[in-house]
């Protein structure tokens, strides 16, 4: 089981290379010279101070590793990687080609790009950060070379038998006696990407020939698990693979990585995880480990068994809230989604924008930033575990640009070198961040993030309180719709939250009824209370019996979070 938390972490996700880039020349398909790139020196203190006054206690780099990229680097010993395998100018995050460096793209002097890492572990801690990173466990990119790597560490596939279709000990999976053929253009003459024998493609695609929506940029790795012979495990000795990534995991441990989100557990053993975390936290026992996975029917096998601390809430709260945003589904259904997971609330990560989803404020979502500030209240107030904010979420970036590889499709690019006009208001010229530069949609939007950032990581009660949903008791209740609005309490010894959201546009006077179990379970007796509203700073005594219900004006699109206290 996942260790007890003292903090409520609100992680601030944030892809590297656009952060801090102050081009603004945004050319489609632009390199690194047209477009620019961001660096971790723009992670300085004025940034991280930012991030910090939102609200954030921690900080996810997205794209830190060294990743096959179209740039060329090999004058500092980086090989050069071929286009042909390479999605977009900049590449992908998830196709890493050193698990030992970090990405030349981010540093203002490649030859130096490991001090300017330790250089930003140390402005993180400084600013109060907790810093993760991310992992990349299932796949690397096609061509995998460390040249960073400490002495006697061997290359991924360097001593595999590349005559077998699988092997226990080989990193990858062969297609013997047949070249890589995908259905992309590979190239002419010297500038063709040659591949023998083939290897299997990330996405777990077992033959030569993968499509252009397959990960064709990356090669699966081998946790002993024959998928070329009906799917048998071989983890006795243990595999190769293992032995390396627990030293990767150790490497960045030691550099003073406090966790990883690791991506696509679900396609790596579990049995892999059984054995590697628990190592990994046995020397470094504050590591945080954040499984991506969609698969709810195997939640608590990587919670319980594989040792992970957080899992992400995808498929459950994201996707109902999604559909409730966008008139498609009931708030009733809120209820039903953290029944199906109530024994894990606690390990489970909230989000409502990440680098795989659509913006918000999109055309493909809601258009509008502010038609989720409801939802925002209720994945970060409802329970104790994690909230996850995705950059510029907060300012209303609406990731409509066609910025090359990744077209106009509501997403921001992961794949081009791009910048992002919502960040530059923020960043000045003298590398200072300024939100007076901010128009008044951005500086309400931001200032409404920040005050419920600031309620989940401070309220004692929504730190590590309980939690009391109000919905059952309102569906016969007329001056409520349970479609529309959703209602729950919040408490710990005698500190009694309160939360009424509004998904409607309208403002609406809405009646909550909250029966005499509810008003026991928290322990307020008191006919007199003093109600605070920590949105808007409001306050007042009120007299109150509480068997009626109560009735407060909740704005369209919008909450009330009221502290309750008896006197």
């Amino acid at each position: 089981m996942a260790r007890p938390k003292k903090e409520k972490l609100i992680i601030y996700q944030v892809l590297m290379r656009l952060f801090g880039n102050a081009n603004t020349t945004r050319k489609k398909d632009g390199t690194i010279e047209e477009n620019g790139c961001g660096k971790m020196s723009d992670f300085n203190v004025s940034a991280l101070n930012t991030i910090k006054q939102l609200g954030c206690n921690a900080i996810w780099y997205t794209g830190l590793l060294q990743q096959a990229s179209q740039t060329d680097y090999s004058e500092y010993g980086i090989p050069k990687q071929n286009p042909h395998v390479i999605k977009g100018k900049a590449g992908s995050p998830y196709a890493i080609s050193d698990y030992y460096s970090v990405s030349c793209d981010l540093a203002d002097d490649p030859a130096r790009r490991m001090e300017e890492f330790d250089q930003l572990v140390s402005r993180t801690h400084k600013a109060g950060l907790k810093m993760f990173i991310d992992f990349v466990p299932n796949h690397v990119a096609r061509h995998y070379e460390s040249v960073t790597a400490p002495e006697g560490v061997m290359d991924f596939g360097a001593s595999d038998d590349t005559s077998k279709a699988f092997d226990p000990q080989n990193n990858f999976y062969y297609m013997p006696d047949r070249h890589f053929a995908p259905q992309i253009d590979l190239g002419d003459g010297a500038d063709r990407y040659e591949e023998y024998p083939a290897k299997a493609t990330g996405n777990d695609c077992f033959h030569a020939s993968p499509s252009r929506n397959d990960w064709y940029e990356t090669v699966k790795l081998n946790y002993g698990v024959d998928y070329c012979g009906g799917g048998h495990y071989h983890f006795d000795p243990v595999p190769d693979t293992w032995n390396k990534m627990l030293h990767i995991l150790l490497y960045w441990c030691k550099k003073g990585v406090d966790g990883f989100r690791c991506d696509m557990v679900f396609m790596v053993p579990v049995d892999f995880w059984h054995w590697v975390i628990p190592q990994v936290k046995k020397k470094y026992p504050r590591t945080v480990f954040i499984a991506e996975i969609y698969d709810p029917a195997l939640y608590r096998c990587y919670i319980h068994y594989g040792g992970f601390d957080y899992l992400y809430d995808k498929v459950g709260l994201y996707d109902t809230l999604r559909a409730i945003i966008e008139c498609r589904e009931s708030a009733t259904a809120i209820t039903r989604r953290w029944q199906e997971i109530d024994d894990i609330h606690d390990n489970m990560v909230n989000f409502l924008e990440n680098h795989d989803e659509q913006r918000i404020a999109s055309d493909f979502f809601a258009g509008d930033a502010h038609k989720a500030l409801p939802a925002l209240v209720v994945s970060t107030l409802m329970r104790t575990n994690p909230f996850m904010c995705y950059f510029a979420q907060e300012l209303g970036e609406k990731g409509m640009d066609e910025e090359g590889f990744s077209g106009r499709d509501g997403r921001t690019t992961i794949f081009d070198y791009w910048s992002l006009k919502t960040l530059q208001k923020l960043q000045g010229k003298d590398n200072t961040w300024r939100r007076h530069l901010l128009n008044v949609y951005e500086r309400e939007l931001r200032e409404y993030y920040s005050k419920v950032f600031q309620i989940a990581t401070t309220e004692n009660c929504i730190v590590r309180g309980g939690f009391y949903d109000l919905q059952y008791a309102n569906f016969d209740n007329s001056g409520y719709d349970v479609h529309r609005q959703y209602a729950f309490l919040r408490n710990l010894g005698r500190d009694v939250i309160l939360v009424v959201v509004n998904f409607d546009a309208e403002d609406k006077k809405v009646s909550v009824n909250v029966p005499k179990e509810a008003w026991d379970f928290v322990g307020v007796t008191s006919r007199r209370r003093h109600i605070e509203n920590l949105l808007t700073g409001e306050w007042n005594f009120v007299e109150h019996d509480i068997l009626q219900p109560m009735t407060y004006d909740v704005p369209g699109y919008g909450a009330i979070v009221l502290k309750i206290q008896g006197t």
